[in-house]
């Protein structure tokens, strides 16, 4: 990407509002991602009042769309949280761990030799609807001004409220035991590692999410998102070579 004409970034216009779709990697916070993003249109930028922000974030072990909003844009943020959402992974049957996800070490094992793909499917068939679901300790949410995973680390017991959420779609697309692989289409504020653990508990046995990947948000899909790596470079190739040596240097 020598020419600016050739690069797509180039007809963004980063300070009255953008809208960029990412694609997270793996072991990437979602604040990690904006970050990186800020810094770089600051140095092409030449300014540090540039605002970015994402809507809806990502565990750092999940991989998939993140909209990233800039300048005026950032106004659209809470707008596109409410928007539904699509995500496809793979559940661990048998396992249990504090986290409802591989974060964190198994906890407990439960016996699977008693499922079967009738049981599988009239297990799933409950979590599609209206749901209370109750969030996992190791989550955002603030209690007594403090996140959960903080009291969660520290051991601390704490009584969590259920929310109501809607699933619109839960299919099993490969059933591989221990494993299974899933497609959800869900409501905002749905805990894909709370549906993991729960499901596991219908079948009365165990189950963690091992992977997550989110393909869509409202109308935007994860086929017309950014690879980061690819997005950095190309706002790297809209700066001139000394600012783009200074944005690496420091």
């Amino acid at each position: 990407m020598n020419d600016d004409e050739d690069n797509p970034l180039s007809g963004y216009d980063f300070l009255n509002g953008a809208v960029l779709l990412v694609d997270k990697p793996q072991g990437w916070t979602s604040f990690d991602v904006v970050n990186k993003i800020r810094y770089k249109l600051k140095h092409y930028l030449h300014t540090s009042k540039i605002k970015v922000g994402h809507a809806g974030t990502l565990d750092p072990m999940a991989t998939g769309l993140l909209i990233i909003c800039t300048g005026k844009y950032t106004k659209k943020l809470a707008e596109f949280q409410q928007y539904p959402k699509e995500y496809t992974g793979t559940l661990v049957l048998g396992a249990a761990t504090p986290s409802f996800d591989a974060e964190t070490e198994i906890e407990e094992t439960f016996p699977i030799d008693h499922i079967t793909p009738e049981l599988l499917d009239a297990a799933r068939q409950r979590f599609i609807g209206d749901l209370d679901q109750v969030p996992p300790i190791f989550s955002a949410i603030k209690v007594d001004g403090q996140p959960l995973y903080k009291k969660a680390r520290k051991g601390e017991r704490v009584e969590i409220e259920p929310r109501k959420v809607h699933i619109a779609a839960f299919e099993l697309t490969r059933v591989e035991l221990p494993e299974v692989d899933f497609r959800v289409a869900c409501s905002k504020g749905t805990y894909i590692r709370s549906l993991a653990h729960d499901f596991g508990q219908a079948l009365d046995s165990g189950a963690y999410l091992s992977a997550l990947r989110r393909t869509q948000v409202g109308p935007f899909s994860i086929q017309k998102a950014w690879d980061l790596e690819h997005l950095i470079d190309g706002l790297e190739a809209l700066m001139p070579r000394a600012e783009l040596q200074e944005s690496k240097d420091s």
